[in-house]
């Protein structure tokens, strides 16, 4: 559809941009990218035909583009640029209407019932046909954002030249109008190029993009391939982290202010952060820590400061733990959306926890456990239960640093130390006789400063998977010990 060649150019003596190529496909949504200065809008003046180049050529649709009229180039491409704030004393609907200009014939220009269909149709589809007979002056940016956008659609452009389209436009807007050109791609074949300064939009609404440095092309791939996190930095110079979208697959960057590592410089997590009572057990952060959880409330990944494993009744059931846990919570002072909540059946005084050196970083090592709902995982398929309360939480704090990948191996490394405590004490599965591997609702937590000593691995030939599997093995077995004791106590008495 549109074929870009060894492009040379600029304004006047001025060169900005220097050898750029790329291909867009018919049907694509095509995003440039690239800091203020690297020559996106003058890329986007020379594809329009605005602007003419030096040397190279751009090719429309297999023909050269200086071989095209100026009404025969309207006819196929349509643009909305970045500045289109020249409100006319014109109404909404007269303004719309100028985008049929490249489809009027004759001397005399006929409106017909088709061209007021088609204006009718993208003031609706922009969401500016409710004050179609206002004067376009009155209306605030974005409304004025969306009027001009209906113009360059009434051209029924086989492609969309739009210079951030999302300028002005509140957060509803952005969504309806990427929304509805993607739509476009798929369904009526529309092709769409757009500069985005938004990585997130681009990365989440584009097929493919274009980075471009210093009027160079830097990258031109898949949003994946070209928002790398290294790419990213070098070419905009801040620092930034890549992280995949939570529901979709695309790719999104977040940028990290100079205060993340001010603020963090001197947080650590030591056990003087740990409060036991009779009701719960509580760790409160200075900071939030990056978290991994399996929680009653803040599981998954995610940024907490708060952390409590509540004492239940062993008999304890409720149709929705997840709001009453909750509600106490908040009874108690904690703020449920910052806080990881668990459960154990365990008495709270038979917690367990000791803070491991490493070299450069520390673990703090926190476990509750009973295992008097001891289950073999293997064999679970063949038991019918009632869900009890887990009796064996552990909660490992990391002050470092860690991967995503360490934070996986935390959960595999941890599992392991606690499957070969059930091995060595010979818990068995009452329902089975079989050796246990845990309780029916185990628990877990992995919290990190993300601080200091970066700690790529925690499995277990790596510094911190040696902690782990030593610190949960010591704390778990501790635990059980405490927690039977206890129990037999209570039985003797």
């Amino acid at each position: 559809m549109l074929e870009i060649e060894q492009l040379y150019g600029g304004y006047n003596d001025t060169a900005v941009l220097a050898n750029v190529s790329f291909q867009v496909r018919k049907g694509e949504l095509f995003g440039i990218l690239g800091p203020n200065g690297s020559g996106k809008t003058t890329l986007l003046k020379m594809i329009s035909g605005i602007l003419p180049y030096n040397r190279g050529n751009i090719l429309l649709k297999g023909q050269h583009l200086k071989k095209y009229s100026t009404k025969q180039l309207a006819k196929v491409i349509a643009v909305l640029s970045q500045h289109s704030s020249e409100a006319f004393s014109y109404s909404v609907r007269e303004t719309v209407s100028l985008g049929r200009y490249a489809h009027q014939s004759g001397f005399f220009n006929e409106w017909s019932k088709e061209d007021e269909a088609i204006v009718q149709d993208v003031m609706s589809w922009t969401g500016v046909a409710s004050f179609q007979d206002q004067p376009t002056h009155l209306l605030s940016g974005g409304e004025r954002q969306r009027v001009f956008l209906a113009q360059a659609l009434a051209q029924e452009p086989e492609i969309l030249l739009l210079d951030e389209p999302t300028n002005h436009l509140d957060l509803t807007y952005q969504k309806e109008l990427l929304d509805l050109l993607k739509k476009w791609t798929r369904e009526k074949g529309l092709t769409v190029v757009s500069i985005f300064h938004d990585l997130n939009l681009a990365g989440l609404y584009c097929d493919r993009l274009l980075l471009l440095e210093n009027g160079e092309v830097n990258r031109y791939d898949t949003p994946n391939e070209v928002l790398k996190q290294e790419t990213i930095e070098n070419v905009y110079h801040t620092e930034i982290r890549k992280h995949p979208h939570p529901i979709v697959p695309a790719p999104q960057v977040v940028l990290l202010p100079e205060s993340y590592y001010q603020n963090r410089k001197d947080m650590k997590i030591t056990t003087e952060n740990l409060t036991v009572s009779q009701e719960f057990i509580s760790l409160i952060a200075p900071m939030s820590l990056r978290t991994m959880s399996s929680g009653v409330t803040g599981s998954g990944m995610g940024w907490y400061h708060t952390f409590v494993n509540r004492h239940v009744d062993k008999d304890y059931n409720c149709s929705n733990p997840r709001e009453e846990m909750s509600e106490f919570l908040k009874a108690n002072g904690f703020e449920p959306s910052e806080t990881v909540g668990m459960m154990t059946a365990v008495y709270t005084e038979d917690v367990v926890y000791r803070l491991y050196e490493g070299a450069g970083f520390s673990l703090l090592v926190i476990v509750t456990a009973g295992v008097g709902n001891a289950v073999d995982v293997s064999k679970s398929h063949e038991q019918c239960g009632i869900l009890t309360p887990g009796t064996i939480n552990t909660w490992l704090f990391v002050n470092g640093e860690l991967t995503e990948e360490a934070f996986i191996q935390s959960v595999v490394t941890a599992t392991e130390a606690k499957v070969k405590v059930m091995h060595d004490m010979d818990i068995k599965d009452v329902n089975t006789g079989t050796i246990a591997t845990g309780t029916s609702t185990d628990s877990i937590l992995i919290a990190a400063t993300q601080k200091g000593k970066l700690l790529e691995y925690a499995g277990s030939i790596a510094p911190l998977g040696k902690l782990i599997g030593k610190g949960v093995y010591e704390c778990t077995k501790e635990a059980i010990v405490k927690s039977k004791e206890r129990r037999e106590k209570a039985y003797a008495d």
